[in-house]
Formats: structure tokens, sequence, C-alpha cells
């Protein structure tokens, strides 16, 4: 296949490049394969009023990746008498049900925040939340950490980029 970029915006969203050639030649081969096949992924479409509100981003990750990240200035409390901060550190004492609850907080219930970031060794931790969570908005990022290397074979995004080129 003549690809050459492939830029994930969100865990639904995939932008390809490709040579204006292989895309007329694939373009009505893909159309057929989208429309007649069961099993083809879901596709949760986003409107306008989704993301134009979400100007945050959101991090649970180890200390070093949070910290650089408010360093870099992403760091919001919401107001209010709940007032809610838009990460989570992650320890070894960090339960599952806290990193599962911050997770869906960022994702479900707060509607200011357009990515969430997560260090890859965290999200193993709640893969099967990952894995399922197909919403648009907001996007949700692996990242590696100091500590903890990136492996993109446990990448939920490249996963379904792999398996919509059949690979």
């Amino acid at each position: 296949m003549d690809v050459y970029g492939v830029n994930t915006v969100s865990s639904t969203c995939l932008i390809l490049y490709l040579t204006p050639s292989h895309f007329h030649s694939k373009l009505w081969e893909w159309l057929d394969y989208y429309t007649n096949n069961p099993r083809r992924p879901t596709i949760e479409m986003a409107s306008q009023a989704d993301f134009k509100d979400r100007q945050f981003l959101a991090v649970i990750g180890d200390e070093d990746s949070v910290t650089g990240l408010l360093l870099a200035g992403i760091g919001h409390v919401t107001a209010g008498a709940d007032a809610q901060k838009n990460f989570l550190v992650v320890d070894s004492r960090t339960e599952k049900a806290a990193i599962e609850s911050a997770f869906d907080r960022f994702t479900q219930e707060r509607k200011d925040i357009g990515i969430v970031l997560i260090n890859q060794h965290v999200a193993d931790k709640i893969r099967h939340r990952i894995d399922t969570y197909t919403a648009a908005f907001p996007a949700v990022l692996e990242v590696p950490s100091k500590d903890h290397p990136y492996d993109p074979e446990k990448d939920s995004v490249l996963r379904r980029v792999r398996r919509l080129f059949g690979e």
C-alpha cells in the first residue's frame, strides 16, 4: 500500500495520507468493505458541539510524567464546591478502582477535556476500559514514561489501525 503518512486523531479517528494513484484504486474497495461487512469497526461521529468546549488536557500517570505536564501548563481545577483536578498521580499504592474512577471522570463526566494522556504502564492496569473506549472525544492517547518504554503492540489505537489494514 502506498501510504506515506498516518495520523491518529483519536481512538476512532484516523487520517491517512495516500498517494493519489492508490487512493483512487482503493476507495471503492474500502467503501464496499465498510458498508457490507457486519464485523466492521463501529465509529461514533462527533458533532461540533462535542468538541466546542473541550479545551483542556487530562493526564493519568506516574509522578514524573504528571509533574512535567503540570509544569508545561496543563493543570486545571474546576470551580465550585466539588472542585476536580484534571490529573491523577499513580504510584505502586494506587488502587485500580482509583485509576478507573479518574478515567471515567475524564472521559464521561468532564465535558471540558479534549485529550486524556495516560502512561502506557498505567493503561495496562485498566486495559479493558481503554480497549472498549470508542468515543471520539476526549481522545485517549497512551504515552511512555521514564521507567517504562512504549510498546506499540499494546497500544489500542495502533491495533485498530492494523486491523483496519488487515495486518
